[in-house]
């Protein structure tokens, strides 16, 4: 029978460019539903996060920092930041460039990440947050005998 599920996880985050392993938590939420093959929406609200998918290494996450410190710098002019003084446009560039969203197919139950693949959030303001996640999940639960 076809189904939609939703969730929301909460995570709560530090001031800087945090990345955050959420594969274990919606892995969980999705394995809840019982959808065995389908479709994986998740979204986050706010300008200044994003998520996307990496090996979720010491040395990747740190190149991951570095590179988007060197794509969009911290330390530069915003307009973002004259008009509002909050000091985070560097926040929600990154974060747009990156976008809010992934999908992600389950096939027998399962997420079909790669191996060495996990969902990860990213968060760039310069402030804690509580960060929302929304998650759908789309498609079939199996069939009774």
């Amino acid at each position: 029978m076809f189904s939609v599920e939703a969730f929301t996880l909460e995570v709560k985050t530090t001031a800087g460019t945090d990345v955050l392993d959420l594969t274990e938590a919606v892995a969980g939420r999705v394995h809840q539903t019982e959808i065995m093959e389908g479709l994986l929406t998740l979204f986050i609200s706010g300008s200044t996060a994003a998520l996307t998918t990496i090996e979720f290494e010491s040395g990747v996450v740190n190149d991951l920092r570095e590179a988007i410190e060197r794509l969009f710098p911290q330390e530069i002019p915003y307009a973002h930041d004259r008009r509002w003084g909050d000091g985070n446009g560097y926040a929600h560039v990154r974060a747009a460039f990156l976008k809010p969203s992934l999908s992600i197919p389950i096939a027998e139950g399962s997420l079909q990440l790669g191996t060495w693949q996990q969902i990860v959030l990213l968060d760039f303001d310069n402030r804690p947050r509580v960060r929302l996640i929304q998650g759908q999940v789309l498609g079939y639960r199996q069939a009774n005998g």
